[in-house]
């Protein structure tokens, strides 16, 4: 969705239950930088709408051009 606040914004579909808008948003990442669902990990934030999100491999820049919002 883009930047806010000096975070990237990103929506999921799934509910915020057992995990299941974290795997969503995980694997999102993973497919959309082109690394293994491995490799992206929730660090903080689990159970709260801001979290922080490591990924092995990809730079800041890298993550911030790949999650660019599509233009119409």
């Amino acid at each position: 969705m883009g930047e806010w606040e000096g975070r990237l914004k990103v929506a999921v579909a799934a509910a915020p239950e057992k995990g299941k808008a974290n795997k969503e948003l995980t694997d999102f990442l993973a497919k959309r930088l082109g690394v293994k669902k491995s490799e992206v990990d929730v660090v903080r934030g689990a159970t709260s709408p801001q979290k922080t999100i490591r990924v092995v491999g990809v730079s800041a820049d890298a993550v911030r051009a790949a999650l660019q919002p599509e233009q119409p």
